[in-house]
Parts: C-alpha cells; structure tokens; sequence
C-alpha cells in the first residue's frame, strides 16, 4: 500500500541538499531534456497538422473524392442518385460528373490535365477558388473552360482567349489515321488554390463535356461523392455497391502524396521522441548517483521500519517528478509556442512562405495529451532499475563502516 511518506521523501530528494549539486544539476537536466523534447515535439507537430490539412483542404478539398460509375464509364443522368449511394455514411452529398484525360493547346502552349464536366447548379468546390469570372459562366452549349492559374500561365492564355480542347478516349479512326475528338473552348474564368491542383483541373459544363467525349444525351460518366473526411474512403470502397458500379477515388492520384506526408510525419516524431528518451536516461544517471550517495540513509530508513516497497516508491516518486514536471511544462509551452509561432517568426524577419502568408498551425488536444502521457510513462519507466537497486540495500552492508 502506498503511504504518503514515501512521496513526500522522493520530494524532498528531488530539491536535494545544498552540498548535493551535481546531482542536483543532472536532475534539473533531466527535467529541461524532457521539457525541450516535448515542446520540440508539440510544435513540430502541430505544424505538420497544420500542413496536411491545408493540403486536404486544398487538393481533396477540390478534386474529386470518390467516383462511382459503371464497368464501361457511361451512366444514365438522372435526378436522383441510386438510394445505395445516399444510404452510405459519411456521404454529405452527391453530384453528376463527366471526366476524361484531356491535353489543351493554345497558340503558345500544349499542356495535359484532368477534364472535369459539373453542374454549374450543384455544389461545385472549385467555385470558391475562381479569382476572375464566375462558374456560373459555364452554360450548355458554350463551350467555355475554366482554367487554374498555373495551367493558363502555362499555356500563355487569359479569360476571353480560346484553347484546343482533345479527348484521345473519344477519337475516331478515319482515312487519315486515328484523331482524337476536338473542339475549341474559350476561357471564361481562373481558380487559384494555391495548390498543384491548379496546373491539372479543367471545369466546363457537364453537357459540353459529355459531347466533347460522344456520350449520348442524357449520359455521364459517374456519380461524384463528397464525403466529411476524405481519409475515410478506404473504408467506403469496402462497402456494398449497386450491381455493375465501380469505385474510383483519390488515392488512384494522390494516394502516394498522402502517404509520403504520413512518413515523414511519423519520422519526424519518432526523431524529437529520441530527446525525450535521451532526458529519461539521464534521469536513470542521476537516479543511480543519488541511490549510491543516499545507501546509509536508505539503510537508516529501513532499520526504522519502512519496507523495500516503500523505498521502491521514494524514488520512483524522484525520478518520476521531474518527467511530469517537464512533460507538463514542455506541452504547456509547445503549445503556446504552436499558437504564436507566426508573430515570432515575424520578429525576428523570418517569411517561410514567399506568397506572404503564414504557417498553418493545427493543435490537437489529444495528440497533446498523448504526447506528454508518452513522456511521463518513459520518465517513469526509466525510474524503475535505479530504484529496485535502492531497495535492495542491506541496511546491515550499508551501515557497517558509518
């Protein structure tokens, strides 16, 4: 049973004596070791947070998540969508879409991207990203295009100027050989996501793309899904789908990004937790010093009654303080470092981000918790050695030459 005792005693040789200074000052290294590596790791990772959703927001947040279409690509366009496809969870809507690989050339330029075919009535995300005209431009029968800002640069075009649209899926084998089907667009409008997204989608109307790729009236190519996390589409493509439909989503583009940032977020935790596990072995250091120095007074205590239980406890309880003490603090000032990061850098003229914007910073509470749960465990085990050799000491060996 533990007795208060035991807690106050491993306090008390927590603060040491004023003769004991070198212990002192490895304990207190021990303390800033921690401290250092949970604020390290804290805001590490809250900038890494901070990066990956930008990046869904950005480039899943606009591209299509998840497709369902048939096994030859052309589904009937009908108001509804199939009730299986409403029925699924984390599904907050679902819209018509017609997409092809498609190369564009203007008079400068040729360049190769994704052409997407929307409603210009449905929720359409890109809409929120067009800098110069409206999505609402684009209307059945015009045959207009809206453009990211990378492409248009790339291909030296602005709103207004026309470009060659080719689909090689719909072309047609003639005298001359085969020809990819081609129409001329215009440029009603500019997106910018500040993302590579930018340099690869093509918005036109659904209509006008479905005729660009021969599809019969009424035809599309899939069911767009736009679900609450895109990260849960691993899940999705497990469950049931109606006979004859195929899924498709972003991995099948942008799986290998995701996974590269996942790695690297991972490694750079598992670098900064290497501080942490630096700090708790000089808690084991320090921890043994005071167990060689503290032999007669462990004996002492022993011959007045206290069980090697108990003084297992009183230094587990020193070792294991100053693991909380700088866990504690480490994630108290990690997180206010997370949080005004931008103004430091600012002051001390540091602009990571050349477009004049700042780092995205997003703080997990729970990752927080975990971290500093993590380090006080390894503080606790890294305890666990130097004080079993403490209670085991011999009050008789230990006292024979006092």
């Amino acid at each position: 049973m533990f007795h208060p005792v035991s807690f106050f005693i491993g306090l008390r040789y927590l603060r040491g004596r004023s003769g004991d200074r070198f212990s002192r000052f490895v304990s207190y290294m021990s303390t800033a070791g921690i401290t250092v590596g949970v604020l390290s790791l804290v805001t590490v990772l809250s900038v890494m947070n901070g990066f990956e959703q930008q990046l869904k927001e950005r480039i899943l947040g606009v591209m299509p998540q998840a497709v369902v279409s048939s096994q030859d690509g052309h589904l009937a366009r009908a108001e509804q969508p199939p009730q299986e496809l409403q029925s699924l969870s984390h599904v907050d809507m679902i819209a018509p879409l017609t997409r092809s690989e498609a190369i564009l050339q203007s008079a400068k330029s040729l360049s190769a991207g994704m052409l997407l075919g929307v409603d210009p009535e449905a929720f359409e995300p890109v809409g929120y990203y067009v800098n110069h005209g409206d999505i609402m431009d684009l209307e059945a029968g015009s045959y207009k295009v809206i453009l990211g800002q990378v492409l248009a640069n790339q291909l030296g075009v602005k709103v207004g100027d026309k470009v060659r649209l080719m689909v090689t899926s719909a072309s047609q084998y003639t005298p001359l050989g085969r020809i990819p089907s081609q129409r001329n667009f215009e440029v009603a409008g500019l997106y910018n996501t500040g993302s590579d997204v930018d340099g690869q989608l093509i918005l036109t109307h659904i209509d006008d793309a479905g005729r660009l790729l021969r599809l019969k009236p009424g035809q599309m190519t899939g069911w767009r899904l736009f679900v609450d996390d895109p990260f849960v589409v691993a899940q999705l493509a497990n469950q049931p789908l109606p006979e004859g439909m195929t899924w498709s989503d972003w991995r099948e583009q942008r799986g290998e990004l995701f996974q590269a940032v996942k790695m690297e977020k991972n490694m750079m935790g598992l670098m900064l937790g290497l501080i942490i596990g630096v700090a708790a072995f000089n808690i084991i250091s320090a921890l043994i010093m005071v167990v060689m120095e503290k032999q007669a007074e462990v004996a002492i205590l022993k011959t007045q009654g206290m069980s090697s239980r108990q003084v297992l406890m009183v230094f587990m309880v020193q070792g294991a303080s100053s693991g909380v003490i700088g866990a504690i603090i480490g994630g108290i000032l990690g997180t206010l470092l997370a949080l005004n990061l931008n103004a430091i850098l600012t002051v001390f003229g540091v602009n990571l981000i050349s477009a004049g914007g700042q780092l995205p910073i997003v703080i997990s509470p729970l990752q927080i918790v975990l971290v500093i749960v993590g380090a006080i465990v390894l503080s606790l085990l890294a305890t666990v050695f130097p004080s079993y050799r403490a209670a085991s000491v011999r009050p008789a060996e230990a006292l024979r030459y006092e």
